[in-house]
């Protein structure tokens, strides 16, 4: 799987998003490699931190299209699931280093990462409605409790990007820096938080994160059920449609 690659260095895991050529797009196989390395990493007492990093220009385009329509619509056991509920589960800190694009699933992974460090040419975007479909991630709860309603209703309706100063005013990133140091500031903040003991790590962030547990992974689940819905209606086969023909959609009938 060179699409995604894994490094294990000093307690620190680091998957790497790999496929700059095709704007670090996902495909089910870069879901099930990333579900596998975190449940890896879950019960290898030898990793104490995972740092999720892409390229200086690009983080992630979101799904790849090509090989999401060629698809079957997801279900619950789908890829992309899996990958959400080890997010949500893992039980040591994540970090991420974002630059350029974060699309789609891009920006929503880091409503259940801890640490979060984004390059000046961050632009997040959670497109959803624009394709016809409806948020995941539990993104439909966790970017109204983090950005406030309005803000996140303006994210997710109008699905227009925000940059990193944005993210930064509300909260979804902890810090900005030029795109060349962002990957190193992770990997030196990873490295910080592998020096600590796990055991207390682990504890406070099962204390943060216990009263929301469930709900998210509930949330998730329904979002995906609806999701899988709405790829079926008109409005979601126009917008596909319309993105594989290179097109304006025309959603005025839907």
């Amino acid at each position: 799987m060179q699409d995604i690659l894994i490094d294990r260095t000093d307690g620190v895991m680091t998957l790497t998003i790999n496929r700059v050529a095709k704007k670090n797009s996902f495909t089910n196989a870069m879901y099930s490699a990333c579900a596998d390395a975190l449940e890896q990493a879950s019960g290898d007492a030898s990793v104490r931190v995972v740092v999720i990093q892409g390229d200086i220009t690009v983080f992630s385009a979101g799904n790849d299209i090509a090989d999401f329509l060629d698809t079957p619509t997801p279900g619950l056991g789908a890829p992309v699931l899996r990958f959400l509920r080890n997010l949500v589960t893992f039980p040591k800190p994540l970090v991420a280093a974002v630059c350029g694009p974060a699309v789609g699933i891009g920006t929503t992974m880091l409503f259940h990462c801890d640490l979060v460090y984004a390059g000046d040419n961050a632009a997040f975007v959670m497109p959803f409605v624009n394709l016809g479909v409806c948020p995941e991630a539990a993104s439909s709860i966790l970017a109204a409790q983090l950005m406030g309603y309005h803000r996140a209703a303006e994210a997710l309706l109008l699905g227009e990007p925000f940059m990193a100063e944005a993210a930064l005013e509300v909260g979804l990133i902890n810090r900005i820096v030029p795109p060349t140091e962002a990957n190193g500031l992770a990997q030196a903040q990873a490295r910080k938080l592998a020096a600590k003991p796990l055991s207390s790590l682990i504890e406070t962030k099962r204390l943060m994160k216990k009263g929301q547990l469930q709900q998210v992974l509930d949330v998730i689940d329904e979002e995906a059920q609806s999701f899988g819905r709405m790829m079926g209606e008109p409005a979601a086969r126009e917008a596909f449609g319309a993105f594989m023909e290179k097109r304006k959609p025309d959603f005025s009938k839907v």
